[in-house]
């Protein structure tokens, strides 16, 4: 493809992802899938453009309004991602558009205009509000700004970076030394993260999905954060388990490695669709020790019948997802209840702490880093449940992780991973032990 084309591509895909309600990554798969013809190096250019238009959405869209730009849409935007981010003069934007069959039609009159006007511009303007520079949505500034204080500009910088790709290896089938030596021998770059003992983190982008390692269940993607999710609720062999919103299963599994193949791990949802995903992947890892349990709600009736009887319960609740905005960027600005979603959370922790047996422990845990979705959910359900408290997280990390705890992760007794400072996913965790009684 010229280089023309691949933009054409670009605005066609990014219209589609502005104008939908799908995720990005959705329709992004399925624009790809639908035009074969579209190579892996063009894919990635596309890709690429769109997510740096995605990643720079506010201030784009602020730099259109300031200029009086007519329009708002995939083109005006690429366009205005080419010049203040690609860095190309007004010529080169000029030669991507109408220059070949497959291009886009040639710059309109009011283009022209805009594209001088940013003559010498860069992305940020000193007159940009601080949730625009920081490309956070209206709704989140206040909570962020107040959590972090006068640490948000690195915390949501930190959001806007493309992630890293990570691993989880599989103990059950191999070492992480021997899923290294694997990666090199296909010349791909890896190397062991600093935390996790389990994790791998992949240079750049290369293609896993028909390696023998991912299809035999060696290996899993999963983010550095989510893997320590799962090691900070110390399971054993032997215990029972509950991963009360175990989605695709990726933490259950983990877990599930943990007690090597000991005990039970249930693993429950509210989705069949995601509890399917979930099958397909403890067949491959080679466990057989989770079962998934599909509830119709959290107040399932099965919830009641298992009361006090697990050693461990996890909640990885369904949450506004600020933590995974570098994953999602297009997310940060779909629409959000947050009333809604901290009721829900309330729920979950009301219906699943009852799974916990005297002298058990409920781990609450979050990709969001608003303060109203983790410090907040876990003061109004202490509250209400005096026989818990909460176990210092930093002396549960220094059990279960021979890492040196991150001082810089502590938030009084609960943790707080950042992208910008532990260079995972940002997700909050509390263990909470209920009391076992004399």
């Amino acid at each position: 493809m010229t280089p023309a084309a691949r933009l054409a591509a670009a605005v066609e895909l990014l219209d589609g992802i502005l104008g939908g309600t799908r995720p990005a990554d959705t329709l992004a798969s399925a624009y790809f899938r639908s035009r074969r013809f579209i190579g892996a190096k063009d894919r990635a250019t596309v890709a690429g453009l769109v997510y740096g238009a995605l990643r720079h959405h506010a201030r784009l869209g602020w730099w259109l309004a300031h200029l009086g730009h007519p329009r708002s849409d995939g083109r005006a935007r690429l366009i205005a991602h080419q010049r203040l981010v690609g860095g190309l003069d007004g010529a080169a934007v000029a030669a991507l558009f109408g220059g070949d069959r497959y291009a886009l039609p040639a710059l309109a009159a009011d283009e022209v205009r805009l594209v001088d006007r940013l003559e010498g511009r860069t992305l940020v303007h000193p007159e940009m509000p601080p949730a625009v520079r920081l490309e956070c949505p209206d709704w989140a500034w206040p909570d962020l700004a107040a959590t972090y204080d006068g640490a948000a500009d690195a915390v949501l910088a930190g959001l806007t970076a493309e992630a890293a790709l990570d691993l989880r290896v599989n103990r059950l089938k191999l070492s992480r030394d021997q899923v290294l030596a694997a990666l090199a021998e296909r010349g791909i770059s890896a190397a062991a993260t600093p935390w996790s003992p389990f994790a791998i983190r992949v240079d750049g982008r290369p293609a896993l999905g028909g390696m023998a390692l991912l299809r035999d269940g060696a290996i899993e993607v999963q983010d550095e954060g989510s893997q320590l999710v799962a090691l900070l609720v110390d399971v054993a062999p032997g215990q029972q388990v509950a991963d009360f919103c175990a989605g695709a299963g990726g933490k259950a599994l983990a877990m599930a490695a943990l007690m090597d193949g000991k005990g039970r791990v249930v693993a429950a949802d509210v989705s069949p669709g995601r509890l399917k995903r979930a099958r397909e992947r403890l067949r491959r890892a080679g466990v057989d020790n989770i079962e998934p349990k599909l509830l119709d709600g959290e107040q399932d009736r099965w919830v009641k019948r298992q009361r006090r009887k697990f050693d461990r319960v996890l909640i990885d609740a369904p949450c506004s997802g600020t933590g995974a905005w570098r994953r999602n960027p297009d997310a940060r600005w779909r629409p959000v209840d947050l009333e809604a979603l901290t009721a829900t959370q309330d729920r979950i922790l009301a219906s699943a702490g009852r799974l916990v047996r005297p002298g058990g422990r409920l781990v609450y845990a979050t990709c969001s880093l608003l303060a109203a979705e983790n410090e907040a959910r876990v003061a109004a359900f202490l509250e209400r449940n005096p026989d818990f408290a909460p176990v210092d997280v930093a002396s549960v990390w220094q059990s279960v992780l021979t890492a040196p705890f991150p001082g810089d992760a502590a938030a009084g007794p609960y943790l707080r991973l950042t992208p910008d400072r532990h260079g995972t996913d940002g997700f909050f965790v509390a263990v909470l032990a209920r009391a076992d009684p004399l």
